[in-house]
């Protein structure tokens, strides 16, 4: 995961990240994130790999959002378009929105999928109002820019954003910043996460199976975290791990799957 901050860092001491609305409740005890959308033979995101992910009953997308030449913001996990698209390159920074959407995303997915746009993150919105949580990878995006759109749809309680332990630590006026939207910082190890946890009180915090354990999550959970983990290989057995150690998301490339593994397990 990457983020870019695309605007002026300060220091941050002492302030709450948390807010007072209730966290959506997991559909099937724990939260399923569907990494890039539900992308199994579908291209990834994209809004027929996210509509995908609201008819399996999913709780939250993922997506990886960039900003154009025009300042548009669309859904791209990549920083160019090389391998999106065939006999075509170039970053997104460098190209308009207009000529993005030129673009057939989807004729690598087969026959089906042919036509298929890359999404901006107004649609993206729009599709999922009402349905299913965003969880937010920055690539290459202004968060205030971001949170007058998310404001306009007025969608704050929907939106997780995945926030890296060193940016965190960067930001002031958080509050003010994410309005009551979710920041869900990575500590990005355990020996920061308890510092993370008590300066900055967030509801949700976000990790890796490299730093994922009993220990990480019980230190969470004391102090009034969720813990959303990003799978590594995606089976059962790493499922049972993670559950087992009560985890509570997990950010999958399997969601049909993972599902299906809850509802029989848990």
């Amino acid at each position: 995961m990457i983020f870019s901050l695309l605007f002026l860092p300060g220091i941050l001491f002492g302030q709450k990240i948390n807010v007072n609305h209730d966290f959506r409740k997991p559909k099937n005890g724990v939260y399923v994130i569907a990494h890039r959308g539900a992308h199994q033979g579908i291209p990834e995101n994209s809004l027929p790999a996210y509509q995908k992910a609201i008819d399996l009953g999913c709780d939250f997308v993922e997506i990886d959002v960039r900003t154009t030449k025009d300042g548009r913001f669309v859904s791209v996990h990549n920083s160019n378009i090389d391998n999106y698209i065939n006999g075509k390159t170039g970053s997104v920074r460098s190209m308009t929105l207009a000529e993005l959407k030129m673009l057939d995303i989807g004729e690598k997915s087969g026959e089906k999928w042919k036509n298929t746009r890359i999404p901006t993150f107004e649609e993206i919105l729009q599709l999922c109002k009402g349905k299913i949580g965003i969880y937010l990878d920055l690539k290459d995006a202004a968060i205030p820019e971001l949170m007058v759109i998310i404001r306009k749809y007025n969608m704050e309680n929907d939106i997780l954003w995945y926030i890296p332990y060193q940016y965190i630590m960067q930001l002031e006026n958080v509050e003010q910043l994410f309005g009551d939207s979710r920041p869900m910082p990575d500590p990005q190890s355990l020996e920061n996460l308890k510092p993370l946890l008590v300066k900055l009180k967030p509801s949700v915090v976000a990790t890796d199976m490299g730093e994922l354990s009993q220990s990480f999550v019980n230190v969470a959970h004391k102090y009034g975290a969720k813990v959303f983990v990003d799978e590594k290989e995606g089976t059962n057995a790493e499922w049972e791990k993670i559950t087992g150690w009560g985890t509570d998301g997990i950010q999958t490339d399997k969601p049909a799957e993972l599902i299906e593994f809850l509802k029989q397990n848990h």
